[in-house]
């Protein structure tokens, strides 16, 4: 999909230089993957202190229970 963008050609290139990207295309491209990430990040970080937990529940005695092989399709 083709965008026209109006953008700050000092903050493309000082962008382009730090990350290493050749084109403006790759710039916006790995910015707009960034905010992406970093905004999951927050949503992850918001939910800290919401959810409950038993404490009785011991992850080790869990992780060291046997497993059972998936069937192979």
């Amino acid at each position: 999909m083709a965008t026209n963008l109006a953008l700050d050609d000092q903050l493309i290139e000082e962008a382009r230089q730090l990350g290493g990207q050749r084109t403006k295309k790759d710039v916006v491209t790995q910015a707009l993957v960034e905010y992406i990430q970093r905004r999951k990040q927050l949503q992850v970080l918001a939910l800290f202190g919401t959810v409950d937990y038993a404490p009785g529940f011991d992850a080790k005695a869990q992780r060291n229970l046997s497993r059972v092989p998936l069937a192979k399709t």
